[in-house]
């Protein structure tokens, strides 16, 4: 018994865990379990991660799945329809109607007797046969009597079965469901490439910021070695306490924009979670360097870009293409309503009635007999039938439905013929604004590279003179506010130039191609 026991406590427990480990793989959520170690992440690396668990994009997946049962259900009604069915009816009270049966029935009336006429009398005389006719009198009707049909039990149990032969909108549907189904994965295309774009920018946004945060600390540790020469030298009494006090005020600014610095780095992170769809409790290790060589290679794209270009590059003029094709066939299939339409029925099955249900439920076939009066006499409650046949329907007149049904159809496609002028005029203005946004952030990227090394050098030079006593400290600190400020216009520019790198991309269709 104890063993027992513990055999059940056993199974307990390993079934606990085994729920545990279940529920930490698929939490309610719906999202990947964040783990304790960091996730090393490339741009790349973020790019599939997000293409794969972001929910917006999980939704667009589901959405071709419902696309493709769609198909599955419009094909299905070309297929043979077959339906069982059966049923029981207690009728409690039978309906009743009114029959002359004196109509219908006829009879003779009461036999009266017969009189011969003088002819018959002669040939009865003479020795001949006469065949005398009888003689009735007239039935009197009783008029309408009710009259109830049927048994208070009933059943019917049958099997039909259909086939469609012939639907012109039938066949113009499938082929507008294949093509709906073309246009949902086109959507989700379309939404990767959005997800690629806002996955890039915040990957970028992150290591401008993780750089410009680290560049602070290195301001910070530079200024706090000059703070602690100057204070040296104040008490050598080479310098006064005024610089001392700059030196302090400007290192007390430096810490609080490291501070902003951080948490802005930690907002980044948080949003390039978002972005892919990952945990926010999920550690994760950017491993991609900010290089100005990944700007500096779109100088060739720029100059290979010229006016001829394919707009079905674009993932927004291809699902246009498909709107269309749609509205194409929903004008056919709105005209294939003016069709007939021919299917092959058939129907097999038994009908049964008795006074009493248990009699009903006897199913008594064409077998069963009872013993009347001493002979068999056929007791059969339960009787088979069948039949086939076409069913042809010919649409005559409906109003001119369908007449305006098609007009409408029609304006709905040459609004879509116009959406593809607009689209154009879209995406050309789009590679414009492309290639002069990306054109302005490579310039203004080269000169503020250009002004960081020349203040770099300022500062450098303005440190020396003051620690050798041929410069002021003011001269320092002017030197270290702008070296910081062509830091920050470097890094914000090197960041615009990454923002125009991807939008000239996606402008021209080159961003992202999907992998189906």
């Amino acid at each position: 018994m104890k063993n027992s026991l513990r055999l059940v406590l056993l199974a307990l427990v390993l079934s606990f865990l085994g729920l545990h480990q279940l529920l930490a793989q698929t939490p309610a959520t719906g999202q990947p379990v964040a783990s304790s170690g960091p996730l090393a992440l490339s741009l790349q690396q973020a790019i599939d991660y997000a293409i794969q668990n972001k929910s917006t994009l999980q939704a667009s997946r589901l959405n071709e799945q419902k696309a493709t049962a769609q198909v599955g259900e419009i094909r299905s009604q070309g297929l043979p329809q077959v339906n069982v069915g059966g049923t029981v009816t207690n009728n409690f009270k039978l309906q009743r109607q009114l029959v002359d049966f004196g109509r219908f029935a006829g009879g003779p009336g009461t036999l009266n007797g017969t009189t011969l006429t003088p002819e018959q009398l002669r040939d009865v005389q003479a020795g001949n046969a006469v065949t005398l006719p009888p003689a009735y009198t007239q039935v009197e009707s009783a008029g309408p009597q009710p009259f109830a049909f049927g048994l208070q039990y009933q059943g019917n149990a049958s099997a039909s079965v259909s086939q469609l032969l012939f639907d012109g909108s039938y066949l113009l549907g499938l082929k507008a469901a294949n093509v709906f189904r073309q246009l949902s994965v086109k959507q989700t295309a379309q939404s990767e490439i959005e997800v690629v774009e806002q996955v890039s920018k915040a990957y970028y946004s992150t290591l401008v910021a993780r750089e410009q945060l680290a560049l602070l600390a290195r301001n910070v540790e530079r200024l706090d070695t000059l703070l602690y020469q100057t204070r040296r030298t104040f008490e050598e009494g080479f310098v006064e306490k005024l610089d001392v006090d700059r030196l302090q005020v400007q290192r007390n600014n430096l810490r609080i924009e490291q501070q902003n610095a951080g948490r802005l780095v930690d907002l980044g992170v948080a949003l390039l979670k978002f972005q892919m769809g990952l945990d926010q409790l999920q550690p994760v290790q950017l491993t991609d360097s900010l290089n100005a060589a990944l700007v500096d290679a779109n100088r060739l794209k720029l100059q290979s870009a010229g006016d001829e270009f394919d707009y079905g590059q674009r993932i927004e003029y291809s699902v246009l293409q498909t709107q269309r094709d749609l509205a194409v066939l929903d004008i056919r299939n709105r005209r294939a309503g003016y069709l007939p339409r021919l299917s092959l029925v058939g129907a097999y099955g038994f009908i049964g009635s008795d006074p009493r249900l248990g009699g009903l439920l006897e199913f008594r076939g064409p077998d069963s007999y009872t013993n009347l009066n001493g002979r068999q006499v056929l007791n059969q409650n339960w009787f088979g039938f069948g039949n086939v046949g076409l069913s042809l329907q010919v649409p005559i007149f409906d109003g001119l439905r369908k007449k305006y049904s098609i007009q409408q159809a029609r304006l709905t496609l040459e609004t879509v013929n116009k959406g593809f002028t607009t689209l154009q005029q879209s995406i050309d203005l789009q590679r414009r604004q492309g290639e002069t946004n990306l054109q302005n952030a490579l310039d203004v990227l080269a000169n503020q590279k250009a002004n960081l090394a020349l203040a770099t050098d300022v500062a450098r030079v303005s440190r020396i003179k003051f620690q050798e006593g041929v410069g002021s400290n003011l001269e320092v600190i002017t030197a270290e506010t702008d070296l910081r400020q062509s830091q920050t216009n470097y890094y914000s520019s090197l960041y615009e130039a990454l923002v125009a790198k991807v939008d000239f991309d996606k402008a021209a269709g080159t961003l992202y191609q999907s992998k189906k």
